[in-house]
């Protein structure tokens, strides 16, 4: 196999790693990424193992299974793993990272690795030889169409949502207080409190607002985890207070006693200049997150340098088309990995 060279198409997360582990190894690497030629609807700029959703790469506590499998992949010298502690943020139990940061440092680590030739153009078919297809669920539509082909039938699709974030210098500190769930981790998140009647207005107004639709000739299937958080809402009128919303292991310091409800801060960078809202990934339309967003407490004037939005996600079906070893059934020389698989999450999709 080190004679030969291994082609990798996708720059994110998974194929990133996989290209780092291979030339590691001494094999040689061909990793294609299309942007800047092509983008996404969901990426922000042409770095490698950019992180389109949120900053979090969930439980860091070795005792959780999320955290395990970050202890796991650090023992076997990931590049992805080294780049999140390099740039972690302050996130309570969680491992949350700077993104622009992140992704900076593992796009100059790679380009610059002897083995690993980075080639920035869309790729529309598998190459000969090895391969990985990595291309993640922001696959282009004509890779999707030739992968379409050999799969010999329809591939899976959902609607993933992302989270806005606002401008650190437009929240109104009077009103919210710093503190992570359950003390764990110190101050971490900032938590903007609610009242009944708040919630009672920020709820009405969510269900109500105006947002985007599917496409007509497509259903509206959207992921469980991460889910719109209008969508979520129309399940019950507490339904937010059970999750993104929930108030337990956090009490207002100005009043001593548990709030209503509340929404959390994350910071997104190493300088604090902004925050995401955690848990708040939405479909509305712009002018609406803004009508709606801020009437959150601390909230009223909140500048947002990211609007939340949706996209489209492509995943295979993994029992039907691989084997056990993620090669493609009928192409014994094509690998699968990452979230085209069916797999969930940041580090999940690194390790598969």
């Amino acid at each position: 196999m080190k004679s030969e060279r291994l082609y990798i198409i996708g720059g994110g997360l998974s194929g990133t790693e996989a290209a780092w582990q291979a030339a590691q190894r001494g094999v040689r690497v061909v990793l294609y990424e299309m942007r800047p030629v092509k983008t996404t609807p969901a990426h922000k700029s042409d770095h490698l193992a950019e992180l389109v959703c949120s900053n979090s790469l969930r439980a860091n506590e070795v005792y959780t299974a999320a955290g395990l499998l970050k202890e796991e992949m650090r023992l076997a010298g990931s590049l992805i793993m080294e780049a999140a502690d390099r740039f972690k943020l302050p996130a309570g139990g969680a491992l949350a990272v700077d993104r622009e940061l992140f992704a900076s440092y593992i796009t100059e680590v790679v380009e610059r690795h002897p083995l690993i030739e980075v080639k920035r153009t869309e790729v529309t078919s598998v190459p000969e030889g090895y391969s990985i297809i990595a291309t993640g669920p922001l696959t282009s539509e004509k890779f999707a169409e030739h992968l379409k082909g050999m799969l010999s039938g329809e591939y899976l699709y959902f609607y993933d949502a992302i989270a806005p974030i606002v401008d650190a210098e437009s929240i109104d500190y009077s009103k919210v207080f710093r503190a992570s769930r359950y003390g764990k981790g110190g101050d971490d998140y900032i938590n903007c409190p609610m009242s009944k009647e708040e919630y009672e207005r920020f709820y009405n107004a969510l269900i109500e607002a105006d947002q985007v639709q599917a496409r007509e000739f497509e259903d509206e299937k959207v992921f469980e985890g991460c889910m719109p958080i209008e969508v979520m809402a129309r399940r019950g009128r507490d339904t937010l207070r059970f999750g993104p919303m929930k108030p337990v292991g956090l009490i207002d310091p100005r009043t001593g006693k548990q709030p209503y409800a509340v929404v959390q801060l994350r910071v997104e960078d190493i300088s604090e200049t902004a925050y995401n809202i955690v848990g708040f990934q939405t479909r509305l339309r712009w002018p609406e997150q803004k009508r709606v967003f801020r009437l959150i407490p601390g909230l009223e004037r909140a500048e947002f340098l990211r609007y939340g939005s949706i996209h489209r996600n492509t995943f295979i079906n993994g029992p039907m088309f691989l084997n056990r070893d993620l090669s493609l059934k009928g192409y014994p020389k094509t690998y699968m990995a990452g979230q085209i698989t069916g797999v969930e999450g940041y580090i999940e999709s690194t390790a598969m």
